[in-house]
Parts: structure tokens; C-alpha cells; sequence
């Protein structure tokens, strides 16, 4: 095989990947990640609320952890841009109480 073939590409190098491209405004799906405390949910419903006002907290999950150490609440907004879901990580982040947002 010819090295640098058309459609060919060595798989020893990565492929550039890009961010996938999101069309605004979306449903967007968040899973935040703190202590488990029983205000936990209440905590983080709380600032989802100030970015979104319209915010379902009825369809709000919460996931205890294996050992029961962490919470994980997962719930979907309505992102209105990449700003807006900035701000929102921000102060989730800000609460002292949240370790991970994805």
C-alpha cells in the first residue's frame, strides 16, 4: 500500500476533532456532581433556576452513588448559547458544593 493513499489516513495520528456544533437555543442536558446531602438537589434546582426560568424541577434525577457519598442531579435546560451554559457551570461551581459538571 502507497503511503499517503487518497482516502487513507494513518491511524497512528489523531484525527483534529472538532466540538460538535450546537444549534442554540436547545434542550441541554446536565449532570452535576456533589456530596450527598439532603438539600443537594434543592441547592442546585436553585441556581438552574436563575439561568432558566421556565426550568421543570419535576423532571429533575437524582442518583445516589454506589457507596452513597455523591449525588448526581441530572436535568435538561433550555441553553439559549454557549455564554448562557458558561454563566450556568459558573455558578453552579460557585455554590462550594458541586465537584463536577458534564
Amino acid at each position: 500500500m502507497k503511503k499517503g493513499a487518497p482516502g487513507l489516513r494513518d491511524l497512528r495520528q489523531p484525527a483534529a476533532q472538532e466540538p460538535p456544533k450546537i444549534t442554540f437555543p436547545c434542550d441541554y442536558s446536565l449532570k452535576v456532581v456533589g456530596d450527598a446531602a439532603e438539600d443537594f438537589p434543592a441547592c442546585v434546582c436553585q441556581v438552574i433556576v436563575r439561568h432558566d426560568p421556565d426550568f421543570d424541577a419535576t423532571a429533575m434525577q437524582v442518583v445516589d452513588s454506589r457507596n452513597g457519598r455523591f449525588q448526581s442531579v441530572r436535568v435538561v435546560i433550555r441553553a439559549t448559547g454557549e455564554q448562557h451554559i458558561k454563566e450556568l457551570f459558573d455558578d453552579l461551581k460557585a455554590t462550594g458544593r458541586v465537584h463536577m459538571v458534564v
